[in-house]
């Protein structure tokens, strides 16, 4: 099969297009043939090494953390998909590879594909999707009524959650530009900030809980914005305590873990608030809720561009820019 991999480590480094030897299934597996996959910023950071201390994965590798495809074989113990059944899923940790045109995914995975959406839009689902649901959700637990402030809000894990939120009852606050305003509102957003020109922490207060996806000083100003009792979960570090003893690692690189969290800890405490920080793992049942919210038109998901496969590399780079509203989406195979 034809997949795109990476030859070593490296920040910004190159995809290859290569002819990699079609996936083998174990009795647990499902072989996808990949109608589309997705581009995340997760695939820049293991690509560039960041990762890769409880991540790592040996050159030549294949990235991709996203796919809609149809069964090809299924493995002997698995009982609830077939050949021929529509499917999306994320691959778990270890296992990523949909940058290709098949991939071999435990059936844990992997949920039938809403039929309401094409592969495409099927594609820019998962992690996404599953991010917005294990934070407000599993994590958050959000209620009618609550307050949820969600940043980046045109972004690929904004434009969801911030349906979410609503599907759920909250009121939700979002920051994009000027120029997303109105896309933001028709997703539902409430209190929109402008991020040029207005500082979120001046206009927002007594929030339930926030879901940070930006950096370390955005995430130190989202604790004031928090009421005591509040929570505030973010996608992009630092680790907190239960993530760094969860990992298989050293002693030495948990206790690291744990002194990078150690600041916003401090302060979130002091202010009442609850921090964690949210990993996002695969987990097919949840795909199955959120089929049945987007099949039912409570959230539609929301996809930027759709590259060729042979423009994989072109897509990831788009990505890179940060320019992008919602999802970007390669299709691997018609």
């Amino acid at each position: 099969m034809k997949a795109f991999v990476v030859d070593k480590y490296k920040k910004k480094g190159a995809l290859r297009l290569a002819n990699m030897p079609d996936p083998s299934i174990d009795a647990n597996d499902v072989l996808v043939r990949i109608g589309a996959t997705a581009i995340n910023l997760l695939d820049s950071k293991v690509r560039d090494g960041e990762f890769k201390l409880f991540l790592p994965y040996r050159p030549p590798f294949i990235l991709g953390h996203d796919l809609a495809g149809t069964v090809l074989r299924v493995g002997a113990n698995v009982r609830h998909f077939k050949a021929g059944d529509e499917v999306y899923g994320r691959p778990r940790d270890h296992r990523a590879g949909t940058f290709a045109e098949m991939i071999a995914v435990d059936a844990a995975d992997l949920a039938l594909k809403p039929t309401s959406l094409a592969m495409e839009q099927a594609a820019s689902v998962p992690l996404v999707g599953l991010t917005a649901w294990q934070a407000l959700v599993e994590m958050g637990n959000v209620k009618s009524g609550q307050k949820v402030f969600i940043q980046a809000g045109s972004g690929g894990v904004g434009t969801f959650a911030i349906q979410l939120a609503k599907h759920l009852g909250a009121t939700v606050a979002t920051t994009t530009s000027a120029a997303n305003t109105d896309l933001v509102k028709s997703l539902g957003a409430d209190v929109v900030i402008d991020y040029k020109t207005q500082d979120f922490e001046q206009v927002l207060s007594g929030y339930d809980l926030v879901l940070n996806s930006q950096d370390a000083k955005t995430l130190a100003k989202s604790v004031t914005v928090l009421k005591p009792g509040g929570k505030l979960i973010s996608i992009s570090g630092p680790p907190d305590v239960p993530f760094a003893k969860s990992l298989k690692l050293t002693l030495y690189l948990r206790f690291v873990m744990r002194m990078l969290s150690r600041g916003i800890l401090k302060k979130a405490k002091s202010r009442g608030v609850d921090y964690s920080f949210l990993f996002m793992r695969a987990e097919g049942q949840q795909l199955r809720e959120i089929a049945k919210l987007i099949d039912a038109g409570a959230i539609r998901p929301i996809v930027d561009k759709v590259y060729p496969f042979a423009q994989t590399p072109e897509a990831l780079a788009y990505v890179e820019t940060g320019r992008a509203k919602g999802k970007v989406v390669v299709a691997v195979s018609q």
